[in-house]
C-alpha cells in the first residue's frame, strides 16, 4: 500500500474536508494544476521509464511552479531514491509518485495543523491573533473571514484595528466588522498601534469575548521599526491579558510566488512569526508556494484562500492540499 494510501487508511486520521469545502479548494487550485501538469505531460512525452531527462525537466518543472529550489531538491532527492531502489518506474506511474513523496515530504513538516476554526484546548479568554503582513496580500480580507468563521463556530469575536499609519486599513476593517456583525476598536489614523491593542484587549475581557483579531501595520519603514513595534504592540497587550497574543499569523499572497518567500523570511526575522496564512491561490498558477513554504519555514501552515467567498478561507490540511493538487 502506498504512502499517501496509508495515512486515509490507518492511524490517526487527518481530518477530512466536506464535500463541498473540498469542491472549492479543487476549484481554487484548478489553475496550478493545469498548468503544472500541463508542463509536466510535455516532459514526460515519448518517454517510457523515469530517467535522469525525466527528473531534470521534472526539477525544472518544479522550480518553475514556486515549490522553491531547497524543496524541489529534496523531492526530487526522494524520487531518484524510489528509481533507484525499484529499478523501474514508467512515467505514468509518475503523479503518484509525486504525490507520495510530496505527502511525504510534508508530513516530516508542518505539524501541530488544526482541523477546524477553534479555540486551542487549555487557552484562557481572550485567544489572541496578532496579524502581520505587508500591504496588498489580503490581511484584512482575511480577518475578516477569519472573524466569520469563529463567529460561525459560536464564538465572541472582537476586532482591533492596529494598522494606523494607513487610513483605508481602519475603514476596510470597519466595512468587514459591520458585515459579519463584530465589534471593532479603533482610533484614528495615527494614533499609537499599542494603545489601540491596550482598548481592544479591555473591550475584549470587558464585554467576555472569545477571541481578539489584532491587525498590525503592513510596512514601516525598515525592519528595525517593525520589530519595535510589534514587540511594543505585544509587550502592552500582556499588561491586560498575560502571555498574548496566542497566535503571531503572518499573512502571504500566493500569487506572488517567490516574493511570498521573502516577505517569510523578512517578517519571521522581524518578530515571532507562530503560523502562516497564504490567501489568493484560487487566481494564480503558483500554488506550489504553499509546498515550498510549509517545507522551509517549519512553521505550520494554517489557512489558505481559495476563493473571494466568505466560505473560502480553509484551514489548511496538507493531505488534502496535495491530492486536489494531483488530482
Amino acid at each position: 500500500m502506498s504512502f499517501f494510501k496509508r495515512i486515509f487508511s490507518s492511524g490517526p486520521k487527518e481530518p477530512v474536508l466536506n464535500e463541498q469545502e473540498k469542491q472549492v479548494l479543487d476549484k481554487g487550485l484548478e489553475k496550478s494544476k493545469t498548468s503544472f501538469f500541463s508542463k509536466l505531460t510535455k516532459a514526460i512525452a515519448g518517454k517510457s521509464k523515469v530517467d535522469d531527462e525525466v527528473l531534470d525537466n521534472l526539477e525544472e518543472i518544479l522550480v518553475a511552479s514556486d515549490v522553491g529550489v531547497t524543496t524541489t531538491l529534496k523531492i526530487i532527492t526522494r524520487i531518484e531514491k524510489r528509481v533507484s531502489e525499484d529499478k523501474y518506474l514508467g512515467t505514468d506511474e509518475l503523479n503518484q509518485i509525486l504525490r507520495e513523496e510530496i505527502s511525504g515530504l510534508l508530513s516530516e513538516t508542518n505539524l501541530g495543523e488544526a482541523s477546524e476554526f477553534v479555540i486551542p484546548v487549555g487557552v484562557i479568554k481572550p485567544y489572541v491573533l496578532m496579524v502581520v503582513g505587508v500591504n496588498g496580500v489580503g490581511k484584512t480580507t482575511t480577518i475578516g473571514k477569519l472573524a466569520y468563521q469563529f463567529k460561525k463556530k459560536g464564538y465572541k469575536v472582537t476586532l482591533g484595528a492596529a494598522d494606523t499609519f494607513r487610513a483605508a486599513a481602519i475603514d476596510q476593517l470597519q466595512i468587514w466588522a459591520d458585515r459579519v456583525g463584530v465589534p471593532l476598536v479603533k482610533q484614528q489614523m495615527g494614533s499609537d498601534p499599542a494603545s489601540v491593542a491596550f482598548d481592544t484587549l479591555q473591550s475584549a475581557v470587558a464585554n467576555d469575548a472569545d477571541i481578539v483579531i489584532i491587525d498590525t501595520a503592513g510596512r514601516l519603514h525598515n525592519k528595525i521599526n517593525l520589530m519595535t513595534e510589534l514587540t511594543k504592540v505585544k509587550r502592552v497587550m500582556q499588561k491586560v491579558v498575560e502571555n498574548t497574543p496566542n497566535d503571531v499569523l503572518l499573512v502571504l499572497d500566493g500569487s506572488t510566488g517567490q516574493n511570498a518567500f521573502e516577505q517569510a523570511k523578512q517578517f519571521t526575522a522581524a518578530t515571532e512569526v507562530t503560523s502562516l496564512a497564504v490567501t489568493k491561490l484560487d487566481g494564480t498558477a503558483k500554488g506550489g508556494v504553499v509546498i515550498g513554504i510549509s517545507d522551509q519555514f517549519q512553521i505550520p501552515v494554517k489557512y489558505i484562500g481559495v476563493g473571494e467567498g466568505l466560505e473560502d478561507l480553509q484551514v489548511f490540511n496538507k493531505y488534502e492540499f496535495v491530492d486536489s493538487f494531483f488530482k
